[in-house]
């Protein structure tokens, strides 16, 4: 039985923000509606606008975070706030409030790690074509290394259990956060799970801060340094294998002249030939090592996510 005043679970809503000024008091007020027992917090990130106090009047908790970029405000949300589950929606009133006690919910009621959002609109103005392409490429980019991905990888509609949220290391600063949270719980084969939830435009006066190129080359630059940190034996084995591939190249007509008359003309070739492949080795032997380290590190990680127990609803 639950004997103190907080309810069971313990929801937040935490809304990372940067300028939002014309559309953080419609999210804190449509989210107070759709979960009347959750504590809700704004995390500005150096709004240069009034942002932190509409969103205070509106009844939010105000948390100023002095690091520019979504992902240290992501850091800061799972560190300082305390609840057994975290809405995580961005302060720009594009996402639907109301299909907030659905995806929480499923999490709990499926003893889910995360449920994302995935978007679903029918407004070019809310998702453009440039962005949905991107998304789809770098989602299928993500599927290609770390397997099974979802559809609606960089949504920033998410519900998450406590035990993700206290075992997330966010390494990333900004808007590749959202591969970063992906990967984690693929890395990690937590159970997850999506909800289609419908996609509106922004209200008149909020500005997109994501950039197209930019911040797709960033999180494209982000899939591969996971793929790097994650499953280093594949990364470096395929440089191996690029490597031994050019050495044998290089070196079969070496080998066929040195068949033919005896001799090494192409002392150069050799040497580059006989390079490539130490190199190609030494990259097999950093995948090697690097995965056995990856393993243990994974291990820990995963004793982490196992300290916290899972989300259940109290027991009447």
């Amino acid at each position: 039985m639950n004997t103190g005043e907080k309810p069971y679970p313990r929801i937040a809503v935490v809304i990372p923000c940067y300028n939002e000024e014309a559309a953080i008091a419609s999210v804190v007020r449509d989210f107070r509606q759709s979960l009347p027992t959750a504590e809700i917090y704004a995390f500005d990130n150096n709004s240069s606008d009034d942002t932190a106090r509409v969103a205070r009047e509106a009844g939010a908790q105000v948390i100023a975070v002095p690091l520019q970029g979504k992902g240290n405000v992501v850091r800061r949300m799972f560190a300082d706030v305390e609840a057994d589950v975290y809405v995580m929606v961005d302060g720009d009133a594009t996402y639907d409030a109301f299909a907030a006690p659905a995806l929480v919910d499923l999490l709990i009621d499926k003893h889910l790690d995360m449920v994302v959002g995935s978007r679903l609109s029918d407004e070019e103005t809310a998702y453009r074509l440039g962005h949905r392409f991107g998304n789809v490429l770098l989602t299928r980019c993500a599927a290609t290394i770390f397997g099974k991905t979802f559809r609606d990888m960089l949504s920033g509609y998410r519900v998450f259990s406590r035990r993700y949220a206290k075992s997330f290391p966010a390494h990333s600063a900004g808007f590749e956060i959202e591969t970063e949270l992906a990967v984690h719980a693929l890395s990690l084969r937590m159970p997850v799970a999506e909800l289609e939830t419908s996609y509106k435009s922004r209200p008149e006066g909020s500005e997109s801060k994501l950039n197209t190129y930019r911040d797709g080359f960033r999180i494209l630059m982000t899939i591969l340094k996971l793929f790097k940190t994650e499953k280093p034996l594949a990364f470096f084995s395929s440089g191996f294998f690029v490597c031994a591939v050019l050495s044998v190249a290089l070196a079969i007509p070496v080998f066929e002249t040195f068949f033919e008359t005896g001799l090494v003309p192409r002392v150069p070739t050799v040497i580059l030939s006989s390079g490539l492949m130490l190199f190609g080795a030494i990259l097999l032997i950093c995948g090697i090592v690097l995965d056995t380290v990856t393993r243990g590190r994974n291990e820990a990680k995963h004793f982490a996510y196992l300290s916290v127990p899972v989300v259940r609803r109290q027991p009447r």
